[in-house]
């Protein structure tokens, strides 16, 4: 049990007691934000960038510049997918679709653009040598088109989201931010249970022959 403790704390030995409250308190807003999501709530969205926020503050104090890019990136993303979220359109708010051809083109592009970009950041500050920073490079990537696909309402967000959480559980308390793993596993739980409502909700508005 000990050992347990330990290897939750130990990594926070050096924070300061506002890092700790600040990672703690953006944590429980990004579930509250990802639980938003899954009743297709437009709270998601603030409480999300603010979760963000704060997640932008805490990866560069810790040197994580790909993670705080990710961050920068859901914040701008959030404040887009709060406008379309309230669009109207023809007299609707945005409804909850399956992807097209063209929306997946769309998020691959995000994916691979956005999977460089990091690429470079970390060259740029001489980061790119060790294994967790190829793993940030793909999460990043398949974040970026998950929220570009959640701000469309589109259902496949969700699948982006579990493969992203799958990866970044054991990334993120292999980086020693142990709240953050435990997030990133609710993360993933809220990402199913998430996906299955969307499917269930889209599945019954379908037109009965």
């Amino acid at each position: 049990m000990n050992e347990i403790i330990e290897f939750f704390t130990a990594p926070y030995a050096n924070a300061t007691p506002l890092h700790i409250f600040l990672e703690l308190f953006a944590v429980v807003l990004g579930i509250i934000s990802v639980w938003f999501a899954k009743k297709e709530h437009i709270l998601v969205f603030p409480t999300g960038i603010i979760s963000t926020l704060l997640y932008v503050y805490i990866c560069y104090q810790f040197a994580l510049y790909g993670d705080a890019i990710i961050n920068i990136y859901y914040t701008l993303m959030s404040l887009y997918g709060w406008l379309m979220w309230r669009k109207l359109v023809a007299g609707n708010k945005i409804q909850m679709t399956y992807s097209s051809k063209k929306d997946m083109t769309k998020a691959l592009v995000i994916f691979s653009t956005t999977a460089v970009f990091v690429v470079l950041v970390y060259l740029y500050f001489d980061r790119f040598n060790q294994f967790t920073d190829y793993l940030d490079t793909f999460t990043t990537g398949i974040f970026f088109a998950a929220m570009w696909l959640m701000a469309n309402k589109k259902i496949e967000h969700w699948l982006f989201w579990i493969v992203g959480n799958l990866i970044s559980i054991p990334l993120y308390f292999t980086k020693g931010l142990g709240f953050s793993g435990i997030q990133f596993t609710i993360f993933l739980i809220l990402a199913i249970l998430g996906y299955q409502e969307w499917k269930k909700h889209l599945n019954n508005s379908q037109p009965t022959a």
